[in-house]
C-alpha cells in the first residue's frame, strides 16, 4: 500500500497539498447537478475577488494544464491580421512564442537572457517600431530559472499604447499579491496547482469583459475556445461546455478556503518568502550558491548552481533526497548547470529547515 503522502513535493506544481484537500476528492458529482453549478460558481466569484477585478471582469475555467489556458487565451484573443509582442526570458515565454507561431500569427520576439528582465525602454522602443503590435504577452513567475518578472511597467506600457496585455500568471497567482486593474491586465492565466494550492485538471482565466466580448468567433480551435466557454458559463452558471474534472474542481474549493483561512494572498506570499529566504540561507552555508540575484528572485522556486565538484550528480542528488522524504526538480538554464527546488504548496519553514539538514547529511561532493 502506497502511504498517504511519501515524501514532499519542493516543486512549482504539481506540489504538495493538505491533507482536507485531498480528501475533498473523496466523493462523486454530477456535472449537470445545481449542487456542482454552485461550486463552479463560488470558485468564479472566489478568484475574482482575488484579483481584485470586480464587474470589469470575469472569470473562466478551462479544463487541462496551465498550458492549454494560454494555448486558449491565445487562439481566442488573436486574429490572422494581429501581432503579438513576447517577452521572453525562460522556456515559458518560449512556449508562449511557440503557440503562436504554430498559429501562423505575426509575432514579435524580445528573446532575453535568462537571468535578465525585460527593459521598459527597449519595449517601448519595439512598441514604437513596430505600430502594427496589437498585443503583449509575458510571463508573471519564470519558473525556468525562480525569476519574478516585473509586470507592471509593461503592463502601463501596453494601456499607455492601446495593446492588449496577457500575463501568464501561471506560478505566481494566489501567492503573490497584485491588483488585476493598476495596473490594468486584460487576459491573467493561472492554474488549479500553483499557488491556490488545489490540484491539477483545470487552469482559469481572469478576463476583461469588454474584451472579452470582443473575441467571439475568432477561435480556430474548438475545445479552447475561450469566448465560448465564458458564454457556456454565463448562460447556465456553473456549466462547462464539455466534461470537466470534477473531483478537481471540488478540491480546488477547498483550497480557495484554506487560503482565506490561512490570511489570503499577503499571508501566503510572507510564508513563501520565508520559505525562500530559509532555504537561500541555509543553501549558502552549505555552500550552494543561488543562480539568480536577490531583487530576481521569486518565493516560487529557485535555481541553484550546481556543485563544481566532479563527484556531484544531479540524478544522486534526487534519489538520495527523495529517500530522505523530498523531490526537487532538474535544471532548466541552458547556459549554467542547475538545479531548482521550489518552496510552494503545503510546505513551511520548518520543512525547509528538515530540507537542509538533510542535504548536509547526504552530501556526497
Amino acid at each position: 500500500m502506497i502511504p498517504d503522502n511519501p515524501y514532499l513535493l519542493l516543486t512549482p506544481g504539481p506540489l504538495s497539498t493538505s491533507k482536507t484537500v485531498r480528501e475533498a476528492m473523496n466523493r462523486d458529482w454530477c456535472t449537470w447537478d445545481e449542487d456542482y453549478k454552485s461550486i463552479v460558481q463560488d470558485i468564479r466569484s472566489s478568484l475574482l475577488a482575488l484579483s481584485n477585478g470586480g464587474d470589469e471582469y470575469s472569470t473562466v475555467l478551462m479544463q487541462g494544464s496551465g498550458t492549454f489556458s494560454v494555448e486558449a487565451v491565445l487562439w481566442t484573443c488573436l486574429k490572422p491580421e494581429d501581432k503579438i509582442l513576447v517577452l521572453s526570458n525562460g522556456a515559458y515565454g518560449k512556449r508562449m512564442a511557440k503557440i503562436v507561431s504554430l498559429m501562423g500569427i505575426k509575432l514579435e520576439l524580445l528573446d532575453l537572457e535568462e537571468h535578465e528582465q525585460a527593459s521598459p525602454e527597449k519595449v517601448e522602443e519595439l512598441l514604437k517600431q513596430n505600430p502594427d503590435i496589437t498585443h503583449i504577452g509575458m510571463v508573471h513567475s519564470e519558473t525556468t530559472t525562480g525569476m519574478l518578472n516585473d509586470y507592471a511597467p509593461i503592463a502601463e506600457l501596453a494601456d499607455k499604447y492601446n495593446k492588449c496585455f496577457i500575463l501568464d500568471a501561471m506560478s505566481s497567482f494566489g501567492g503573490v499579491p497584485l491588483d488585476i486593474r493598476s495596473p490594468k491586465i486584460d487576459f491573467l492565466i493561472s492554474s488549479a496547482n500553483k499557488c491556490i494550492q488545489g490540484v491539477p485538471g483545470f487552469g482559469f482565466i481572469i478576463a476583461r469583459r469588454e474584451v472579452l466580448q470582443a473575441c467571439k468567433g475568432n477561435s480556430k480551435s474548438h475545445s479552447l475556445d475561450l469566448y465560448d466557454q465564458w458564454k457556456a458559463m454565463e448562460n447556465d452558471p456553473g456549466k462547462w461546455r464539455f466534461t470537466s474534472p470534477t473531483h478537481t474542481v471540488r478540491a480546488f474549493l477547498q483550497a480557495l478556503e484554506e487560503l482565506k483561512g490561512e490570511g489570503g494572498i499577503t499571508a501566503r506570499y510572507k510564508r513563501y518568502v520565508n520559505n525562500h529566504q530559509t532555504l537561500v540561507k541555509g543553501m549558502k552555508n552549505l555552500g550552494i550558491e543561488a543562480f539568480l540575484s536577490e531583487e530576481d528572485q521569486s518565493p516560487i522556486i529557485t535555481a541553484f548552481h550546481e556543485p563544481s565538484s566532479p563527484d556531484f550528480s544531479f540524478d544522486k542528488l534526487y534519489h538520495l533526497l527523495k529517500a530522505e522524504g523530498f523531490v526537487i526538480y532538474p535544471g532548466k538554464v541552458s547556459k549554467a548547470a542547475t538545479f531548482r527546488i521550489g518552496h510552494i504548496g503545503h510546505v513551511f519553514p520548518e520543512d525547509i529547515k528538515r530540507l537542509i539538514i538533510a542535504i548536509e547529511k547526504i552530501k556526497f561532493w
